[in-house]
């Protein structure tokens, strides 16, 4: 909530929890949100239903079909309405093409005026330990990536990067696409 109020997210805005899982953020922006505002994408529908019963103190908040099972972030049946997106902890378990293919498909969302998400970094062929002491890898979970690859990534999706100075949970940087 913090990365997304510093952000400029308002409760009118109209937010995408890409890999919302069961309402990690959810359960927080549910509620500071007007109704409706709030879609969540994530592989396992289940776990979304889950929390939306278990987390949200209101339940109805959140029309069931504000979530969306989608593997592959093509994004089916949200609006044109999201004015904002976000994938923390998303992109740190997937191949760099997931990233590309995300923020590719986030292009379609005209309204749309800042995607925020997080990845490890490293330059390094091999295997690299992150501060806070994580081991990630170039070819599998979890993974890092340069950092001129990201950049170049945002900005062949159409979007302008700008890395944010704050260290998240296991060392992962945040990175704002505008």
């Amino acid at each position: 909530m913090q990365a997304l109020l510093a952000a400029g997210m308002t409760p009118a805005d109209h937010l995408l929890d890409i890999g919302c899982g069961a309402l990690r953020l959810g359960h927080k922006a549910v509620p500071y949100l007007d109704p409706g505002h709030y879609w969540g994408t994530d592989a396992s529908l289940a776990l979304m239903r889950h929390g939306r019963l278990a987390e949200l103190p209101d339940p109805d908040r959140l029309p069931e079909d504000h979530l969306i099972e989608d593997a592959t972030f093509a994004f089916p049946g949200i609006p044109d309405t999201i004015t904002l997106a976000l994938a923390f902890g998303v992109f740190t378990h997937l191949p760099h093409a997931a990233l590309q293919t995300a923020l590719t498909n986030l292009r379609r969302f005209p309204n749309l005026r800042s995607v925020l998400f997080t990845v490890f970094l490293s330059d390094a062929q091999g295997s690299t330990r992150q501060p806070d002491g994580v081991v990630t890898h170039p070819d599998r979970p979890p993974y890092h990536v340069p950092e001129a690859a990201i950049r170049d990534t945002i900005t062949q999706a159409g979007f302008t990067p700008t890395r944010l100075p704050t260290l998240l949970p296991r060392g992962q940087v945040l990175w704002t696409a505008t």
